[in-house]
């Protein structure tokens, strides 16, 4: 499974690609302003930013919400650099827009996606990756595992290429059970990838082997 990380904070990016198992980065526009970039120039700036710290895929998301807006925004962030993923939203001129960017050779991120007819369409217009929302749908008191491992079923009777990507993960717990339930890769804040180094056992057993070394070193 993959491992992406859902932030525009560079030193965060740096600190996940350090460890050596950040696989790419997603990103919005509520993660950009976090961070205090706003104007359309500086925005383009910081995506090429994470483009050179991280060789992996890098979603970088539409603004417009009509066809022809979405293809020209897609046009300008695919220029940015190859490993440029362009994140288009779940809705009709949205599906256009991948069938089309598909056509056109560039890569394509399908988000907010809460069901699994919205996960087909996204995947028979091209899709290389489809993001359902699990903690937004938990949200909700329905289950976001079970729309992954329903959608993972689907693709699976369907050879889809199409790459499950479990967003809105907010514990790694739930990086665990994405990974269980069929997901192909989760993007998570940082701070949940980091917990899943974390069990008491391995802090004693850790404590303890110190503690026996000293004592044989005296």
């Amino acid at each position: 499974m993959k491992f992406f990380i859902d932030t525009a904070n560079l030193d965060q990016i740096r600190e996940a690609q350090d460890l050596g198992i950040l696989d790419g980065v997603t990103t919005n526009p509520s993660l950009m302003a976090k961070e205090g970039i706003s104007g359309k120039q500086n925005i383009l700036k910081h995506y090429k930013t994470i483009c050179d710290i991280v060789p992996g895929d890098v979603s970088a998301e539409v603004i417009s919400t009509d066809f022809d807006g979405m293809m020209k925004e897609a046009g300008e962030l695919a220029e940015i650099a190859p490993n440029i993923v362009v994140k288009i939203p779940m809705i009709k001129d949205g599906v256009k827009a991948i069938a089309k960017l598909t056509e056109l050779g560039i890569p394509t991120n399908c988000t907010l996606v809460f069901s699994v007819g919205q996960a087909i369409l996204a995947s028979k217009a091209g899709a290389t990756y489809v993001s359902p929302f699990i903690g937004r749908i938990d949200d909700m008191n329905w289950d976001g595992m079970q729309l992954i491992r329903e959608i993972a079923e689907v693709y699976s009777m369907q050879f889809s290429d199409t790459q499950i990507l479990a967003a809105s993960i907010r514990s790694s717990k739930a990086i665990v059970e994405s990974a269980a339930a069929g997901a192909d890769v989760v993007t998570c804040p940082l701070n949940s990838i980091l917990g899943l180094l974390k069990h008491p056992l391995t802090d004693i057993g850790l404590a303890q082997f110190l503690a026996d070394h000293k004592k044989a070193n005296k």
